[in-house]
């Protein structure tokens, strides 16, 4: 399904993945996270020059969600330390591994809900934008060099949507490769990438250029205020 797919994608730098309906958006996500529930990966895959190994890839790459697996009954704070001392190597002492818990809660701003459950019946728990920073910080744990997110701001207003986004842009500044996959962002977000990869029918667009200002002309002839 995805047959000559290629692309580069650099620290510090925020990447979009615009994508298309069908376009093997979720292929690809199950091929570099290695998650998948059936059929088999054959074929050669090569990062930086190198062959692809899973457990290697695994151990410096994040894959974040909107899927909620947590228990509702435990607290922020219990849910994320429990996550760090399952994710990080022995080698990482009790001492620094709580360090880096606080300077994780620091960056998505959880302090102030580290007591707060998710969701008890009766009461109101996270709300969906609180959620996804949950979401960013369990990613967080492990120390990843390369983040993907799958569709962020997914379900979000868009005011919602652009307070993830401001996470997702802090976790950028600390010298993380992140990849975001969009349908249609609006142009608030759009504005805020520092590249944009188009693709369609799981093969690369070509060319880039002309796909860029196709798309581009695209917007600006649909758009009555232009």
């Amino acid at each position: 399904l995805l047959f000559f797919f290629f692309g580069a994608f650099r620290p510090g730098v925020l990447t979009a993945l615009m994508v298309f309906f069908l376009s093997g958006k979720t292929t690809l996500m199950d091929v570099l996270s290695g998650i998948f529930f059936f059929g088999y990966i054959e074929g050669e895959i090569y990062i930086s020059g190198y062959l692809f190994f899973l457990a290697t890839f695994a151990r410096i790459s994040g894959y974040c969600e909107q899927i909620f697996f947590f228990s509702p009954q435990i607290t922020i704070r219990e849910s994320l330390l429990f996550f760090f001392f399952l994710r990080l190597p022995k080698e990482v002492t009790n001492q620094e591994k709580k360090i880096f818990f606080f300077f994780v809660m620091e960056l998505v701003e959880l302090n102030g809900l580290k007591d707060a459950f998710f969701f008890l019946p009766g009461i109101n728990g996270l709300s969906t934008e609180q959620r996804n920073f949950f979401f960013i910080a369990v990613e967080l744990v492990a120390n990843p060099s390369i983040i993907f997110f799958f569709f962020p701001t997914s379900g979000l207003d868009a005011r919602a949507a652009a307070i993830v986004f401001f996470f997702v842009r802090n976790t950028v500044n600390t010298g993380r490769t992140v990849v975001c996959f969009f349908f249609q962002p609006s142009i608030d977000i759009f504005e805020a990438f520092d590249e944009v990869f188009f693709f369609q029918l799981v093969e690369t667009l070509q060319p880039c250029m002309y796909t860029y200002f196709f798309f581009f002309n695209l917007c600006l002839s649909s758009c009555s205020c232009f």
